[in-house]
């Protein structure tokens, strides 16, 4: 791992920086294209809306696959190689799109968008894990997370002005930016002196990689399936939310904020605060005291949108609200990076976070369920309680402690 005085950064330092932050945002961008464009699909292509619900699935299930794959790969031949080759992957499927004709093609093209994003965020975890100073992680990674707000806010400006101007296909063909960038990633990036050294080893004695390493023992089996319940509840809370929360203040209040770009910039810049916040944390007091923090006030915040009674006290809820619940959501690729060794972090960070995701997911479809016979506060009580439990489980893992 890299040292570096007075604040300065290497060369290598500055690139993967600005190469796992871009990579974000422009994975962000590609995958938020789908929710800006579902109606347009649905009578472009003439599918049902159950059809059409199943292509954020599909799009999860390829995040899972490509994300177990990609990170035995990135741990067997280089963090760089498969950063680059993901990005093509969710760029060239997303610029498909354009070109879909029914909808098994738009299925297949999703998949593959969720197959290079999946792969995409364990390589770029792993390289500023293995470039950057411990004591300056927290802040690092979370940089890298604001990225991919950063590329959500401008999936939502493109739409605005691309669908209405020349239709919903020509903004797919904007996913074929990160093509250029993974060229220059692949000329300027180089691999951590970590990982070189892993590689450098004989072929025989050189450490197997297999997942099956994340369970070797029964307390890394704890402390694998720990981090995933972690990741389970920041996923189903962040998705739940965000999906549900529009509809729940426009039910609530009639307030009309589900096409409010205002409240979406709002909360994604409550988000990225919130990450910054949490990362200088977790650099100056350790992990466990961050996410403590966050997740117990997280546990508190979510009551706070039932109590919002008009679009100011909403976007001032909703904001606090991000801050928490989604400002830990960079803390999760410090932990994995540092509780697990070279040769099996990147298939770490990727197994654990999609594995979480893929279960997570389906949050916004319970909660769906649960609105139509239950009351917001039963409903906010059930998160509530997700990120106490949450907070429990962190504390149960012996080796935060040591961090």
């Amino acid at each position: 791992m890299q040292q570096v005085s007075n604040h300065t950064m290497t060369s290598n330092q500055k690139w993967t920086m600005a190469s796992t932050t871009i990579g974000q945002g422009l994975e962000s961008m590609d995958m938020s294209f789908l929710s800006f464009t579902l109606t347009s699909i649905i009578a472009s292509l003439h599918i049902s809306a159950g059809a059409a619900g199943m292509l954020s699935t599909i799009t999860t299930l390829g995040s899972l696959l490509g994300g177990i794959f990609f990170g035995i790969i990135a741990d067997k031949f280089g963090r760089v190689k498969v950063l680059t080759y993901t990005i093509f992957i969710f760029a060239f499927a997303t610029a498909g799109i354009y070109f879909t004709s029914n909808l098994l093609m738009l299925y297949v093209l999703r998949f593959l968008v969720g197959v290079g994003a999946g792969g995409e965020y364990g390589a770029g975890m792993t390289l500023i894990a293995e470039n950057f100073n411990k004591s300056k992680l927290g802040r690092a990674i979370s940089v890298t997370t604001i990225g991919g707000q950063v590329g959500s806010i401008a999936a939502a400006l493109l739409a605005a002005v691309m669908i209405p101007m020349v239709g919903w296909r020509s903004i797919y063909l904007v996913g074929l930016i990160p093509v250029i960038f993974a060229f220059v990633v692949r000329r300027n990036l180089k691999e951590s002196d970590d990982f070189i050294k892993t590689m450098e080893t004989d072929k025989k004695d050189r450490p197997k990689v297999s997942i099956t390493k994340l369970f070797k023992t029964p307390k890394l089996t704890i402390q694998t399936l720990s981090l995933m319940i972690m990741v389970v509840v920041q996923i189903a809370g962040y998705y739940g939310l965000i999906n549900w929360l529009p509809s729940i203040m426009q039910k609530k209040m009639g307030l009309s904020v589900s096409g409010s770009s205002e409240w979406m910039i709002v909360t994604i810049i409550g988000m990225s605060m919130g990450m910054m916040a949490f990362g200088t944390i977790l650099d100056k007091f350790g992990p466990r005291t961050a996410f403590g923090i966050f997740l117990l006030t997280a546990a508190i915040s979510v009551f706070g949108i039932t109590f919002a009674f008009n679009g100011i006290t909403l976007l001032l809820a909703s904001t606090v609200l991000g801050f928490f619940s989604n400002g830990m959501y960079g803390g999760y690729g410090v932990i994995v990076s540092l509780l697990y060794p070279t040769e099996i972090r990147s298939t770490a960070n990727n197994f654990i976070v999609s594995v979480g995701k893929a279960i997570g997911g389906f949050s916004p479809a319970i909660i769906g369920l649960l609105m139509e016979s239950h009351s917001l506060i039963f409903i906010m009580s059930l998160l509530s309680i997700a990120y106490v439990v949450s907070f429990c489980t962190m504390l149960s893992i012996p080796a935060l402690k040591k961090i």
